[in-house]
């Protein structure tokens, strides 16, 4: 477990980098249209900063596949959301970009509330990789309609000027209906291929419509808020999945529930802060 918690660190330092990286080129590159992907996609991937992003970011979900099949994805999750100090960090002293003071408090707000959630867990051992089919089938069913209806507010006049927050949270939703996979799928021992297989394509799915939707909004956002907020949802929505899908223990002491409660109410919090003040690109 332990070993897989050192790699969830990593793969978030990697995955900021990678993030960040990605943030510069598609500042550089032609707008990103819903109706022509195979286009933009080349188009990105002539950037040398987005393709440098987008290399590492591969590495860093390699790293993040191995500390899941290590340790429960409730505290992998929680390793990853410690790392967005290091977004801040890198952020400003590598790319020059401006951190807002609310973003500070809006990264390290989270990153606690996620850090005191897994604290109040009773210690156990093992990856937790055990879960039901109903389980996972109606998590994963259920991020798929709340991404699908935020779909659906994006292309709601009346929220246009924050459409690059709704893309963001679209996409760290996809970017959890694809981590769950992948930890079931290390737990998914003696799976019939009729299931495996549907379940892969889903899985390689989530992770396309995720980057997809995380370029669009990178592309119309500011780093700290769209990297941050993508993060913190899909950290989030992991470490919930791991509760209610693969059996990772809450607290059963009254004060260990009053303090996860906190946690969440932190993690709500800091949502809402990390969007910046000034005022949004214009929509594409």
């Amino acid at each position: 477990m332990q070993v897989g918690l050192a790699l969830a660190v990593a793969a978030a330092v990697i995955g900021n980098l990678a993030s960040l990286l990605k943030h510069r080129g598609c500042q550089f590159a032609d707008p990103i249209r819903i109706r022509r992907p195979l286009h933009s996609a080349r188009r990105l991937a002539a950037s040398p900063w987005f393709a440098a992003g987008w290399g590492l970011a591969v590495i860093a979900w390699l790293v993040h596949v191995a500390a899941l099949s290590m340790a429960p994805i409730s505290l992998v999750q929680a390793a990853l959301a410690g790392g967005a100090v290091t977004l801040a960090v890198m952020a400003q002293r590598l790319f020059g970009d401006r951190v807002e003071r609310r973003q500070w408090l809006a990264l390290l707000l989270g990153g606690a509330g996620l850090a005191l959630l897994v604290l109040t867990v009773p210690r156990f051992q093992g990856s937790h990789s055990g879960f039901s089919i109903a389980a996972i089938l109606g998590f994963e069913g259920g991020l798929a309609l709340i991404a699908a209806g935020l779909v659906s507010g994006h292309r709601s006049g009346r929220l246009a000027g924050r459409g690059h927050v709704l893309l963001a949270v679209i996409a760290g939703i996809l970017f959890a209906l694809a981590g769950v996979a992948i930890k079931g799928l290390t737990g998914a021992g003696g799976v019939s291929i009729a299931v495996l297989a549907p379940w892969v394509l889903l899985t390689l799915l989530a992770g396309v419509l995720a980057q997809y939707a995380a370029a669009a909004a990178l592309q119309r956002g500011g780093a700290i808020e769209t990297i941050g907020l993508m993060g913190l949802v899909a950290n989030a929505a992991q470490i919930v999945a791991g509760v209610l899908v693969f059996g990772d223990p809450l607290s059963t002491h009254p004060l260990g529930i009053a303090l996860q409660v906190t946690a969440f109410a932190m993690v709500c919090a800091s949502a809402l802060l990390i969007p910046a003040r000034r005022q949004p690109l214009p929509a594409i």
